[in-house]
């Protein structure tokens, strides 16, 4: 079956199409990753380190194209392109130093001439498969870090972003890695599913990382534990923005629009709501709108805040929230498709999913717009009396990826940061934003505690693995030939 992935300011512009896969062509994959994957792991750690180098090199040269290539096939505003495809490089600049780095540890023994030892192996094969609002960033941050580690890799890209999937793809497979080791895989969810299910059966799969929605990622999780695996799940969020009584009311306006609309809104740390001190939210909200009304949203090849969803059916998903609105809350501006009918400052969106950025305010604690994802451009706001009732709201809808707060008073930081359960906090920025060094990652509904980039994702494509040599020449048995030492424990001072 072929898809055709088209560029979604101008859906008469067909950027790439791409014959699915069925879920053999996933089974297939993962016995060539599994066959490749013994030799590409007794390569010497510092060896598959230049292969990242090499990587990050190549992406660095070819940024511009990738970048470009991402904006027109995702609508992407091609700034925000730009710093995704930098991300890589940041990600691989990182990693490189990794590969003189994978150590483990020497541990005292209890015994006398006994040597313990620990070590880092690769978990083996695994499976990626990713979303594609963030088409080439988000991949390098699994498929990188497991190539290095010594893992082969089979990934399964979104089919709407096939065209960015296989240019990363191109310039991964230019840096010198082995045939088999890194595979790709297009096909349709139903199919990728089946693929992994058998893959898993038959022992081709140890590894398996997922970005998507909860509701997937669910399916996942429950499918790897059957197989006592733990996937590295990066899932939705509904993040919350706590705006303080003392906070810098423009600043915390300027964080809230990038994280409310940036990417429209398509992103898993996208702002869902806004709650502000019941002392300074008129003021928040009216700044707010004002800000929002000014924003130039268009063809993202330009200087635009946003500019169209991704594909159409992420579109119709956005009208099913936009049908969340009730009666008892306030929308500031218009909503829904922009078109000739319902233009935004003279631009009409002809041939593109572009859509009106919504602003709703009188939010309440029990509304679906406060308790659940919603992937576009929408934000909420809503009223708070002190600073425990925040942190309630902000961790109500079950979701733990990302949060933020404005305050200049350090104490309110401190607090909010140890009562919310996300996995990412910002004081006094938006609740975007991922730096390559840094471990990202939620919790609940956000994900099982997983964690991407930096270090910390080590420990998600290795398996620790732990060495006793014993060189006494005889049998030292653990807790029971050990070394006792008296002491008197009923000395008391006079």
């Amino acid at each position: 079956m072929a898809y055709v992935s088209t560029n979604p300011s101008d859906t008469s512009d067909v950027v790439a199409e791409i014959e699915l896969g069925t879920s053999r062509a996933f089974v297939d994959a993962a016995q060539r990753a599994k066959a490749a994957q013994r030799a590409w792991a007794r390569v010497p750690a510092p060896v598959r380190g230049q292969v990242i180098g090499n990587i990050g090199r190549l992406v660095e040269a070819n940024s511009e194209a990738l970048a470009q290539l991402v904006t027109r096939e995702i609508g992407k505003p091609i700034a925000e392109a730009r710093g995704e495809v930098r991300e890589i490089v940041d990600t691989a600049n990182f990693f490189l130093g990794e590969g003189r780095r994978l150590h483990g540890q020497t541990v005292p023994s209890e015994m006398p001439d006994k040597q313990l030892f620990t070590f880092r192996n690769p978990v083996g094969v695994a499976a990626i498969i990713t979303a594609g609002n963030f088409p080439v960033a988000v991949p390098s941050w699994y498929v990188i870090p497991a190539l290095l580690c010594g893992n082969s890799v089979v990934w399964k890209p979104a089919e709407y972003s096939a065209a960015s999937a296989q240019a990363l793809y191109d310039l991964f497979q230019a840096a010198g890695i082995p045939d088999g080791v890194f595979e790709i895989v297009f096909a349709e969810g139903s199919e990728t599913f089946d693929g992994l299910e058998q893959s898993l059966q038959r022992g081709l799969v140890d590894k398996v990382g997922f970005t998507g929605s909860s509701e997937v990622g669910v399916r996942i999780g429950e499918l790897c534990g059957r197989h006592l695996q733990t996937p590295c799940l990066e899932l939705g969020g509904k993040n919350p923005m706590v705006v303080t009584e003392d906070a810098d009311l423009d600043l915390a306006v300027q964080g809230a629009l990038f994280a409310s609309f940036g990417s429209a809104g398509q992103r898993c740390t996208s702002l869902g709501t806004a709650i502000v001190h019941e002392s300074v939210h008129d003021e928040f909200l009216t700044r707010f709108v004002e800000a929002v009304a000014n924003a130039t949203v268009g063809d993202p090849i330009g200087d635009v805040l946003y500019g169209p969803l991704l594909d159409e059916k992420f579109a119709l998903a956005y009208e099913k929230y936009l049908g969340w609105i009730g009666e008892h809350h306030s929308v500031h501006g218009p909503t829904g498709r922009i078109s000739a009918a319902s233009p935004r400052n003279g631009f009409t969106g002809e041939n593109g999913f572009f859509y009106h950025p919504a602003i709703v305010s009188g939010v309440r604690d029990d509304d679906e717009l406060f308790l659940q994802e919603t992937f576009g451009p929408i934000v909420g706001v809503m009223e708070y009396s002190d600073l425990d009732e925040a942190i309630e709201l902000g961790n109500k809808p079950g979701y733990g990826l990302s949060s933020s707060i404005y305050t200049t008073d350090p104490d309110k930081a401190f607090r909010f940061r140890a009562g919310i359960s996300a996995g990412m906090v910002s004081v006094n920025n938006s609740t975007s934003g991922a730096e390559a060094h840094l471990p990202f990652g939620g919790n609940g509904k956000s994900g099982n505690g997983s964690r991407q980039s930096g270090v910390w994702v080590l420990d998600q494509f290795t398996r620790w693995q732990s060495l006793n040599w014993d060189h006494s020449g005889k049998l030292q048995k653990a807790q029971m030939d050990t070394l006792a030492i008296e002491a008197d424990l009923d000395h008391r001072l006079a």
